[in-house]
């Protein structure tokens, strides 16, 4: 593309297309909650957690201030601290080992499918015997639906049972995705999603929710969600925090969910573009049998030996915006680096940290500028 015909950039997700669409609903929702000024714990709240609930087939759904509280909560809610095993993903955003370290508990990393870039049962099999040689006791396992795709629920649910483990299932990427032919939310004993702007269902600042079918842990959360309240909330009967929603997210949620399901569908269409555009030149994203997928990110791995910065800024030339997810992962990081692995080591994590990068992907993505990125994915490959 020559300089005088150079166009816009493609907005890498397009939160101003949706809010077009939803026009003055999404300004009266909030004006409503303007008007009634019952900005924590307001009617909609509970209209949201009802819907969400509807959606999922969850019996309870608790609404909370960020997908890391949801995750944190139920680690809370299940006594996990110091002395616990609780197994993860490391390649995956930092939220779901950062809750298992805040609680004092030792997150033990576990390797990826290359393919699905969801949890290796055989890695998590092995990370368990590792954790007990290291005299720690298994207490959890948190798959994490990475990318909008479902993990292997019913293989890590099998192990979780030989071995007397919970499942906490990490959907923050993946609300709305169905795992053999079923919506995310019942999956495990809970499971917890992120409302954060730019996911798939995301509001206008930071949200979360917790799904279950336990009448027991539900209300556990609710308490813990408002400082560890008992009969009010002078009467703490257990630690807890401020892991609220406010009214005003909860009204923006319940107006994008009316949406959700045709904005899926539009994703759907994205990424199988996507698939048809690319598939000969990069490695596309593939989807287990039995799963869908809300395609929060699109990702793809770029061939062996290409130069990943180069590829970007090729692109970001023609005015095509990307992202890696993720550059590190987690037991490479900082914070991280002191915390077990499982044995055999997490080669596809650290394989995938270094050649992955993600494209734009959003349900407003016309096949114009989508043909535009394939044409600068396929000219920066072929340089």
């Amino acid at each position: 593309m020559n300089q005088h015909t150079r166009v816009t950039p493609v907005p890498f997700i397009d939160i101003g297309a949706q809010r077009r669409r939803l026009g003055p609903a999404i300004d009266e929702a909030v004006g409503r909650v303007l008007t009634h000024c019952q900005f924590i714990g307001g009617p909609e709240v509970a209209q949201l957690e009802a819907a969400l609930a509807a959606y999922s087939g969850a019996k309870h759904v608790i609404s909370c201030a960020s997908g890391t509280d949801a995750l944190l909560m139920v680690l809370m809610a299940k006594g996990v601290g110091a002395g616990d095993a609780v197994f993860c993903p490391s390649f995956t955003f930092c939220a779901t080992g950062e809750s298992v370290a805040l609680t004092g508990a030792s997150p033990v990393f576990v390797d990826v499918d290359e393919a699905t870039y969801n949890m290796d049962v055989a890695s998590l099999k092995s990370a368990i015997a590792t954790a007990k040689k290291l005299g720690l006791k298994p207490k959890a396992i948190i798959p994490v639906d990475l990318f909008g795709q479902p993990a292997d629920h019913d293989a890590i649910a099998a192990v979780a049972a030989e071995e007397g483990l919970f499942v906490l299932d990490d959907a923050a990427q993946a609300f709305g995705a169905k795992y053999k032919g079923k919506r995310l939310g019942t999956s495990a004993l809970a499971t917890a999603t992120s409302f954060f702007p730019a996911k798939p269902l995301g509001c206008y600042g930071d949200g979360g929710a917790i799904f279950t079918d336990s009448d027991e842990l539900a209300e556990t959360l609710r308490s813990i969600r408002v400082h560890g309240q008992g009969s009010d909330k002078y009467d703490n009967v257990r630690l807890g925090l401020t892991g609220r929603l406010d009214t005003i997210q909860a009204a923006v949620l319940l107006e994008k969910l009316k949406i959700f399901d045709d904005e899926i569908a539009a994703r759907n269409k994205v990424a199988e573009r996507y698939a048809r555009g690319l598939s000969n030149v990069v490695t596309v994203p593939r989807l287990a049998p039995g799963n869908t997928s809300v395609w929060a990110q699109y990702t793809i791995r770029l061939p062996k030996g290409t130069d990943r910065d180069g590829f970007a800024a090729a692109l970001k030339a023609q005015g095509v915006p990307t992202a890696i997810y993720y550059g590190k992962s987690m037991h490479q990081q900082t914070a991280y680096k002191q915390y077990p692995v499982a044995d055999g080591g997490l080669p596809a994590c650290e394989s995938l940290s270094q050649d992955v990068i993600s494209l734009p992907m959003h349900p407003y993505l016309t096949e114009a500028d989508q043909e535009r990125i394939i044409a600068a994915v396929r000219g920066a490959l072929a340089t």
